[in-house]
This record gives C-alpha cells, structure tokens and sequence, in this order.
C-alpha cells in the first residue's frame, strides 16, 4: 500500500463522494478519512461502504479550521497526506508517479508537493485563461497545516516544497443554480477577507504570496478590476478558445463573482475601512 493518508472534508457530497473514492483505490492508500460536518445525504453510507473512516465533526465556519482539526484529531498514522475535497479526483497519471515517488526514495528531501489544478465546468473541461495553477496538496505529517483564512486557504509546509508531474480535477456535477448559490456565500467571505488583509498592517508588511497577487488586484478601482480581470482571462490568456465552456467559466467565476465581490465590499464600506 502506498504510505499516504487521504483526508477529504464533506457536507452533502453524495453525488461526488462515490467517484471521489472509486478513482483513489488505485492509489491503494494506507489511510482514507471522510470528516462530515452536514447530516448525510447518503455520503456516509457510501464513504462506509467503501472503506473509508468516517468521522463527524460540526462544521466551525471555515474550511480552514476544519481541515487543521483533521489533522490534529485523526489517528493519522502515514509519512504523507493527501488534501482532496469530494468533487476532485487524481489523473491516472499522477497516482502511477505518485505510488513511485513516495516509496523510491527520490523525495528524502522533500516536505511538500504542487500539483496542478485542472478543471471542468458545465460539461466542459478548460484549458485556457486559468490554466497553469499549482496547490500544495501533499505533504509529510506534521509538517503542513493549512492558513487561517476566510478565503484562498492554502497549504503552509515547513521545509522544501516541489513541482510534482502530476494533476488533479476540480469537476462539479452539482447545478448551475447550486455553483451560483455557493459563490454568492464565497463572494461575502471574499469580501471580508480582502477587508481583513486591508486592515491589518502585519499581512501588508508580510503577504503571504497569496497575499501579494490580492493586494495589486485590490488596489485597482472596484469594479473595473473585474472587467480587467476578465478581459485578461478571456481575450489575452485566450479563455475564448475552449468554446461555450470558457465563456461560461470565465464569465461566471471571472466577471460575475468578482464583480459580486465588490459589491459585497462595498455594502461592508459603511461600517468597515475596505480596499
């Protein structure tokens, strides 16, 4: 087996968590573990079903704190573990080198991995304007947690991190009206974290590299910055070439969602200072 630990948090993830799991076995981890935090939709008759350990723990308002709860309380006892939410999945390609790689030896040094961030929406997959993203999703025990933020988390691992050759899918199957629903409740905390970074002179002084990218973003004129933003994503970084599903991809969560953004920052201008 590979000496990996997969951690996968979960609401109602009925429709994902099957599939999620089923791409995962060839991976042949040592550990699998399903934190719920919503009554089940059938996602913990399936995760059992599967063999996977499942827990509950009531949601604590941000996916960071829950993820760092994780790692804290679970009876994790692998070198590495995999971050993964329901609605992702591994390429065939990535769990082939990754089975390898972690028992070759040619990672002695190394504490952390990116993988690369691919994504299909609406029956699409895309491949242009938002191409090129890399995550930190695997890491050796006790060496990463993720940052307490609202907004972005992203792994922090003590010790050297690198480029792994591998990929991973963000593919949705939920409804449109569902995607929009969620982002309307990730455009308010989006807006109270950049109010957050605005406000705090020790995150100005220090930015994480997450940081650094929404602090040149936020320092254009509201509104506009989603425009130039979209314009970028679509026209420059040639989004248009991936058909109907680049347009709906890079209109929707490049102009829509950050144009909501900035209205949900600027409601919060009447009783905060923000950007």
């Amino acid at each position: 087996m590979t000496d990996i630990a997969v951690v996968i948090l979960v609401g109602q993830e009925g429709l994902h968590i099957r599939r999620c799991l089923e791409r995962l076995q060839s991976l042949e981890p040592r550990q699998v573990f399903v934190v719920e935090s919503q009554p089940s939709d059938g996602t913990h008759e399936i995760a059992v079903e599967m063999g996977a350990f499942t827990v509950f723990n009531k949601w604590p308002g941000l996916y960071a704190i829950q993820f760092n709860w994780a790692l804290d309380n679970l009876p994790i006892e692998t070198k590495w573990v995999l971050r993964l939410d329901a609605d992702e999945y591994l390429t065939p390609e990535t769990i082939g080198r990754l089975k390898v790689a972690l028992e070759d030896g040619s990672l002695d040094d190394v504490n952390g991995l990116t993988l690369e961030l691919k994504r299909k929406f609406m029956g699409g997959e895309i491949h242009h304007g938002t191409n090129g993203i890399r995550l930190l999703r695997v890491w050796r025990f006790g060496k990463g947690r993720l940052e307490d933020r609202a907004m972005d988390e992203h792994a922090v691992v003590e010790g050297k991190v690198v480029d792994f050759e591998g990929a991973f899918y963000d593919d949705n199957l939920n409804s449109f009206e569902w995607w929009q629903q969620k982002h309307r409740g990730y455009a308010k905390r989006e807006a109270m974290d950049a109010i957050s970074l605005f406000n705090n002179p020790e995150r100005l002084k220090n930015p994480s590299a997450t940081d650094r990218k929404k602090i040149k973003y936020y320092r254009l004129p509201r509104y506009l910055r989603a425009l130039a933003y979209f314009f970028l994503r679509y026209v420059v970084k040639r989004g248009f070439l991936d058909g109907r599903a680049g347009w709906r991809w890079h209109f929707w969560q490049g102009l829509w969602y950050r144009w909501i953004v900035d209205r949900e920052i600027g409601r919060m201008r009447m009783t905060n200072n923000a950007v």
